[in-house]
């Protein structure tokens, strides 16, 4: 995203840079984790640009979503992970090392490269390397397994000899098998604060108002998930007639207008998750909540998986997130349902 294209909420301003800064201080290789479209990469990019414009630090963004590919094929997949954590570095931080240096580091040590490069990419200047490694859980298999153990073997030779702190981040908690991590930290959904701020920004700039009840509307519909506030707000402001008449305030009519488009929309986001809900972990939570809570046998780590989706809200009771995912999950579990009938029938 390119920031000075959108409304926005300062993506540092919904973390909590004060415990990120001192946990990079120290060293410390710890996970970031939030559900998919909450704002993960731009506070990631945002972190790097200020640590990489304040000088204390060399800091490289990295997505390894490039490796996902491969699979299993261990070789391979570290490959794109060396080739475009180089593409990031000279592009993103200004640093041409590793274009220069991972095709003869590759050559020589195959799936072992990772390890290697970092190592020789931290001497290769005194300032301290942090690396931010996004989409961590998109790989799988021996994939995932090479990549944190070659962070977990070298990291005691930190900072002069491997980078000073690494962050993984995804939409879980991938740090079960990185057991050097020191801390595992969740991007939250909007406050409502947040909501009314970031819708303010549309008025400020087109002169067109949110009423109150709209404003309400936006927030109890989305509970500040981030792709739903920005997908019911355009949805909203952009399409049809508010579109071409900015005279004509936004109303709790109109919002609820755009939440039925969306639903029938079924855009990416709605379609990614409500496609979780073949996995029959995910189905043991839901299915019991849309029922009133019978027959719940649940694990914990179901529970704690379709929180981490962000399917269910994570606070007590147990309940879809928001209004929106209550409208479309039991829809989509309908559907499911008739599909499995027709298919043994």
């Amino acid at each position: 995203m390119v920031a000075a294209d959108h409304y926005r909420i300062p993506p540092l301003d919904r973390v909590d840079l004060a415990s990120l800064r001192q946990l990079i201080a120290d060293r410390q290789y710890f996970v970031m984790h939030a559900p998919r479209q909450t704002g993960k990469t731009s506070a990631l990019l945002a972190l790097q640009d200020l640590l990489n414009h304040e000088g204390d630090f060399r800091c490289v963004y990295v997505n390894v979503e490039g490796g996902q590919a491969m699979r299993e094929d261990v070789r391979s997949a570290m490959e794109v992970i060396l080739s475009q954590m180089a593409l990031q570095a000279r592009v993103g931080a200004g640093d041409h090392y590793l274009t220069r240096a991972w095709p003869k580091i590759f050559a020589e040590h195959g799936p072992g490269a990772l390890g290697e490069a970092l190592s020789r990419w931290a001497q290769a200047d005194s300032t301290p390397l942090v690396l931010l490694i996004d989409e961590i859980d998109s790989l799988v298999g021996d994939t995932l397994l090479a990549v944190l153990r070659q962070l977990r073997a070298s990291y005691h030779l930190r900072p002069a000899g491997f980078p000073q702190s690494v962050i993984l981040c995804g939409v879980r908690d991938s740090g079960s098998a990185f057991n050097i991590k020191s801390e595992s930290l969740r991007l939250g959904d909007f406050t409502r604060d947040e909501v009314h701020a970031l819708l303010g920004q549309h008025t400020a700039e087109t002169g067109q108002p949110f009423t109150d009840d709209a404003l309400d509307t936006v927030w109890s519909q989305t509970r500040g998930q981030p792709w739903l506030v920005n997908a019911l707000a355009y949805e909203a402001c952009f399409r049809g007639d508010l579109a071409a008449d900015r005279t004509r305030p936004v109303t709790k009519a109109d919002v609820l207008k755009a939440r039925e488009q969306l639903i029938l929309c079924r855009d990416t986001h709605l379609d990614q998750l409500t496609d979780k809900l073949k996995e029959n972990r995910v189905r043991r939570v839901v299915e019991p909540i849309l029922v009133g809570g019978e027959g719940f046998d649940a694990t914990a780590d179901d529970i704690e998986y379709v929180q981490d989706l962000g399917l269910i809200a994570p606070d007590p009771p147990m309940r879809l997130a928001n209004p929106i995912y209550a409208e479309v999950v039991p829809r989509q579990l309908t559907c499911s349902m008739i599909e499995d009938f027709s298919a043994v029938t």
